[in-house]
């Protein structure tokens, strides 16, 4: 069964995002004074008084600019109140009532959904002269909050609750988690788009355009899937702007939270050394990683086309060596259908686990062929090893001496695991423990 959704709707710069991270408990919304900030739809899960609900976060509608984005931010926002079933439109107490606020409250009646009226930015309850403007929109009677200070939440979630009738007990199923990361202008988005079959997330030529980092569910071929577009990592010297800042913090806490990353790579400029350092976040976190190399339809190709990128991935991008590369273009659609398959798959090498028996009897074959190496007159002794940990798999081995654990040995034996039991697409970690022969 699925979550009733709210979404919170209003003109540009009246804390809409802050509502939103006040409401969910968390801060997932960028908030900055910075009118506009918000551009796509943003979700999260909320819940109260034993009644689960889905959040969404939108753009400003404003209806006097004439901007692309500006345009599509209402779409965003148009799309979200259609599909809701409570809208909270938020206005500025005070400020007052404004033109927007009415162009506002006009869409929304035409919606014929449940509409309540939530007056932020009132620090004092006894200000009631701050609510009278707004009973001229016709969608009742105001409810006086303050986001920022966390004043009037509690009465405005009892009103959102009364308009929903579902429990909280929701269907738990497994989903796999996707953070699409990558270089600005990438084309993260479009992957999205195209993955999800709808403009769910704005696409610009613009680079730079997601700031927020945006969960969305999707279902394929029985299996669960939450995309997690993200805004593209700049270069630190590049981070000019507090917000620009806080895009590359959601976009690193993503990759935290996903199970598989999916590293977006653009053709036409090959790998460059900021590729590298986002590859390299994902790896040093743990996560499974797939390679998209984007606007394959842009190269032209011969029959060493192939085989020249897979050389340059591997000399630039070595220490990935594991993760698997597909050749797509979201613009056209070329092998996107190979991705969620892809993605199941690694999420499954990195979900391996090993029985201690099995994984000894490989570890005394790789002995076998290449003994262990040697210093200050004493071979190290591998006595035996174990699996602690999935995604990534994790094993210790226990040795006479940590010392004596070269670090090519064990790159040799973390290679010889991946030759037999495959891991692709997922980092190993190897940890050595001294015991006592």
């Amino acid at each position: 069964m699925d979550k009733p959704t709210v979404a919170i709707i209003g003109r540009p710069n009246v804390g809409k995002s802050t509502l939103f991270n006040r409401l969910v408990g968390r801060r997932i919304s960028i908030v900055d004074d910075t009118p506009g900030i918000t551009r796509d739809r943003i979700y999260a899960d909320a819940e109260w008084t034993g009644k689960a609900f889905s959040l969404v976060d939108t753009g400003g509608m404003d209806f006097s600019g004439k901007d692309s984005i500006v345009n599509q931010m209402i779409q965003q926002a148009q799309y979200a109140i259609d599909t809701a079933d409570v809208i909270l439109l938020v206005v500025d107490a005070n400020e007052g009532m404004t033109s927007a606020d009415e162009e506002v409250a006009d869409v929304l009646r035409r919606s014929n959904k449940s509409v309540l009226l939530v007056c932020n930015k009132v620090d004092n309850f006894n200000r009631k002269d701050l609510l009278y403007d707004f009973y001229k929109l016709g969608l009742g009677d105001p409810i006086p909050i303050s986001a920022g200070n966390g004043l009037g939440i509690g009465d405005l979630l009892d009103k959102i609750v009364a308009h929903i009738n579902v429990s909280a007990e929701i269907a738990d199923e497994e989903t796999i988690k996707i953070a699409v990361i990558g270089k600005p202008n990438a084309g993260k988005s479009s992957i999205v788009n195209r993955l999800l079959g709808q403009e769910r997330v704005i696409v610009s030529e613009r680079p730079g355009t997601t700031r927020d980092a945006i969960d969305v569910l999707i279902e394929h071929e029985g299996d669960r899937y939450i995309l997690i577009d993200t805004a593209g990592l700049r270069r630190k010297a590049k981070i000019n702007e507090a917000v620009e800042r806080y895009s590359v913090s959601r976009a690193l806490e993503a990759v935290q939270r996903s199970d598989v990353a999916a590293m977006v790579i653009d053709a036409v400029e090959g790998v460059t050394e900021q590729d590298a350092k986002i590859a390299g976040f994902a790896h040093q976190k743990g996560k499974g990683l797939i390679i998209l190399l984007n606007k394959w339809d842009l190269i032209e190709k011969d029959n060493k086309t192939v085989n020249q990128y897979k050389q340059e991935i591997a000399e630039k991008l070595g220490f990935i060596g594991y993760a698997p590369v597909l050749f797509i273009s979201a613009k056209t659609g070329q092998r996107m259908d190979k991705i969620l398959p892809m993605v199941k798959y690694v999420f499954g090498q990195c979900s391996i686990r090993i029985s201690t028996g099995v994984l000894n009897d490989v570890i005394r074959e790789a002995i076998a062929i290449s003994a262990p190496p040697s210093g200050k007159g004493r071979s190290l002794k591998i006595y035996y090893a174990t699996q602690v940990a999935v995604r990534p798999p994790t094993f210790v081995f226990f040795v006479n001496d940590t010392e004596l654990m070269h670090f090519s040995y064990e790159r040799y034996l973390e290679n010889y695991l991946r030759r037999n039991f495959g891991f692709e697409g997922t980092p190993i970690r190897i940890a050595v423990r001294a015991r006592k022969e």
